[in-house]
């Protein structure tokens, strides 16, 4: 089940809220009922000396009668709170009040049995909540006594009792407070978010260029709107270079089909001699032979786009490649009357797909020849530095101009597009080197002086 983000975050702020009111509340009662009954147990150890002395003086004064003694003490002490109780050994002389057998007995035997003069007594059987007791013991004139200090412990179980109440309804409304003011700081934390949403939705395949705007929200919400808006540019970018691809792959395969209509619907106007039939099925396979080229083309682009082109890496020897793909054009430079340099040098072994390279290798040489005059020089070389190999093809031709050459390896881009079309390029050739050279984790970069021709080098590792 969905929720809105906001409703979670003040849930989750209200539970954390919770558990540390209810923990503040528990140590402040805590706190509280230890430092009442503490006070109340200096208090009562503060009259249980008292009482002891004044049985001190009163025993002198009464001439050892320990009765009249007793009974003299609770006289001029008169406790209100608590109740002042002396005992000889176990034998309660004089109380103030009342004071339960169980409780004496506990008492004389605790304290006669105590290893210091003065005890801390907890009572169960005093009152509804038992009470704290002082007790002092000391010997006069070869006599023990005992001199007790009691209270009732109902007054600080009602005290406690006030404060549980307070409690109870104080941590209710700051807990409501709390989801209340939670509720309403993350509507407006997020408020940024309702605009970026409302904005994300505007934004079509039309309208990608358009950017979110969030005007001054915090720094997280600043870098995810920057992060969308870099994510709407890539998407930008993607989509103009789909339409452009798609545009320019229409209007490459659209003149082969129209030239092998243009053929079959001319033959078939009317009955021609077996020479012209020839002639136009000539025509239409080799716009066929060219038609198949640029769809085996833009099936391995798009593969290579989805990352379902698998390597079969494998050694090699890159030298012996690279004289074998001189001599398959071989021919076609000697048809054009251009000289064919290939440098293969030593041997050098690398890892990769050997067609993939063969293939990016003749990619250079045919775009090297195709754009070279008659009389020209096209050379292959082979370079190696420490781990890296570096293949060369030079020629003489026309060269790129500057502003084309950060184009070149676009796809469908023709520097000359009417010379390119002529000679029998689609403009995807450049394109492969590129992918098949990344591919196997190198690069492709270009060097070129109009009128004095370009060099293409392909880097590669040997690992």
């Amino acid at each position: 089940m969905n929720k809105k983000l906001r409703f979670q975050l003040a849930v989750w702020y209200i539970a954390f809220f919770s558990v540390l009111v209810v923990l503040l509340g528990l140590v402040l009662y805590g706190v509280l009922s230890r430092s009442l009954e503490r006070r109340l147990d200096e208090a009562l150890l503060t009259q249980a000396n008292t009482a002891a002395a004044l049985m001190r003086e009163e025993l002198e004064e009464m001439h050892g009668d320990a009765q009249a003694a007793a009974s003299g003490v609770i006289a001029e002490m008169q406790p209100r709170s608590s109740v002042i109780g002396i005992l000889q050994d176990r034998t309660l002389l004089a109380s103030s009040a009342p004071v339960p057998k169980a409780d004496l007995e506990l008492a004389a035997a605790k304290v006669l049995t105590a290893r210091t003069a003065d005890s801390m007594l907890r009572l169960n059987d005093w009152g509804k909540h038992g009470a704290r007791g002082a007790a002092r013991a000391g010997g006069i004139e070869g006599r023990t006594f005992v001199v007790m200090a009691v209270q009732s412990l109902d007054s600080i179980a009602q005290e406690l009792q006030v404060v549980r109440d307070t409690l109870w309804v104080v941590i209710p409304l700051l807990l409501a407070a709390a989801g209340f003011g939670g509720y309403i700081l993350t509507r407006r934390g997020l408020a940024p978010l309702d605009s970026m949403a409302e904005q994300s939705r505007r934004i079509t395949g039309d309208s990608l260029h358009t950017r979110l705007t969030i005007g001054d929200a915090a720094e997280e919400l600043v870098t995810l709107a920057a992060s969308f808006n870099e994510l709407l540019s890539r998407l930008d970018q993607s989509f103009e270079s789909m339409r452009r691809f798609v545009q320019d792959a229409s209007h490459e395969l659209r003149t082969p089909l129209a030239v092998i209509q243009g053929e079959a619907d001319v033959a078939l106007s009317r009955d021609r001699s077996a020479a012209e039939y020839k002639e136009s099925l000539a025509t239409i396979q080799e716009e066929s032979r060219r038609l198949a080229r640029l769809v085996d083309d833009l099936l391995n682009l798009a593969s290579a786009d989805a990352g379902h082109v698998q390597l079969r890496v494998e050694e090699l020897y890159l030298n012996d490649l690279l004289a074998e793909c001189c001599r398959s054009v071989r021919p076609l430079a000697a048809a054009r009357n251009i000289e064919l340099a290939c440098l293969s040098g030593h041997d050098v072994a690398v890892r990769g797909d050997e067609e993939l390279l063969r293939r990016m290798i003749l990619n250079l040489l045919d775009n090297a020849i195709r754009y070279t005059p008659p009389g020209g020089r096209v050379s292959a070389g082979l370079e190696t530095q420490g781990s890296e190999v570096r293949i060369q093809v030079a020629d003489t031709g026309m060269g790129i101009a500057p502003e084309a050459s950060p184009h070149v390896f676009e796809r469908f881009y023709r520097a000359d597009k009417a010379r390119s079309r002529q000679e029998g390029g689609f403009g995807l050739g450049l394109s492969i080197v590129k992918w098949i050279a990344e591919s196997h984790h190198g690069a492709v970069e270009l060097a070129s002086q109009p009128g004095h021709g370009s060099t293409f080098t392909v880097h590669l590792q040997r690992g």
